[in-house]
């Protein structure tokens, strides 16, 4: 009885440690929390001793997390009129298919494997925030069609699997294809909900039956994670964000980018070594 006990205080400690951090982390530098909580969970979940199934708690978990966060900011975004609601309504459908099918397929993913993925694409990701310059531009209009279809349905598995809104591939997409880069980030914004909603439902379909989870998860839904972690996220991305006003922007883009790539790395290193 007082194992269990001591072990449920040390996951409250830690998802209020990671929570906190993932609050400062994002709203310093601006990014849906995904891309910090993920991680952090991860590790914190893994220390608990919950090898097997850790990953795949802090996917869900992080992805339950991002659906309120989302519709406040694309909100916010809408009322300084940032936000595109053609390109939300043409890219949704595709980005929830992909978010869908990807989050049901992930109970049939190891959480070595998982976590592999996470690190890969974290990698890449980091080389926007370290090398990518504002001015790149690969065509003048969004891609429409089957390739709109394609890059939607990417958009969404790959940002199901690995727990984040899908700002980071959105921004990057339409500032890749003329889009001002307020109109992309508050529109990008609104790709979260629709990767929240339908990944964080397959996340706990995938994992109802699983035995080995954390204390009070539905199945890889950890509620003490996502009450915890979605509230002091809100509480502390403002004291980030007043952070970030006093440092360099472009430096600070580098920073999270070079920290991005240590953790990925950190994270692959558990995984193949």
């Amino acid at each position: 009885m007082f194992d269990v006990i001591l072990s449920n205080s040390q996951l409250l400690l830690f998802l209020f440690t990671a929570g906190a951090f993932a609050g400062l982390i994002a709203g310093m530098f601006g990014v849906g929390g995904g891309v910090v909580i993920v991680p952090a969970l991860f590790f914190v979940l893994s220390a608990l001793g919950y090898d097997d199934t850790g990953m795949h708690v802090a996917v869900g978990t992080s992805l339950a997390t991002i659906i309120a966060t989302s519709v406040r900011s694309v909100l916010a975004h809408n009322k300084k009129g940032a936000v595109d609601w053609n390109v939300l309504k043409a890219w949704v459908p595709f980005i929830v298919l992909g978010s869908l099918a990807s989050s049901l397929l992930s109970g049939f993913i190891s959480g070595e494997a998982l976590t592999a993925f996470f690190g890969v694409v974290a990698i890449l990701l980091s080389a926007q925030f370290i090398f990518g310059r504002p001015g790149w531009k690969m065509a003048d209009e969004l891609p429409d069609g089957v390739v709109k279809a394609s890059i939607g349905g990417i958009i969404g598995a790959c940002s199901a699997l690995m727990g984040i809104g899908g700002g980071v591939f959105g921004v990057t997409l339409m500032t890749l294809c003329g889009r001002p880069i307020h109109q992309a980030v508050g529109t990008a914004a609104g790709f979260g909900a629709a990767i929240g909603v339908p990944g964080a439902i397959g996340f706990i379909a995938s994992g109802w039956a699983h035995e080995d989870l954390p204390p009070m998860s539905v199945g890889y839904l950890s509620l003490p994670g996502f009450i915890i972690i979605a509230l002091l996220t809100t509480l502390i991305a403002p004291l980030g964000a007043s952070l970030a006003h006093k440092l360099p922007a472009h430096r600070l883009k580098q920073a999270f980018g070079i920290l991005m790539l240590l953790t990925a790395f950190n994270m692959l290193r558990k995984v193949w070594f």
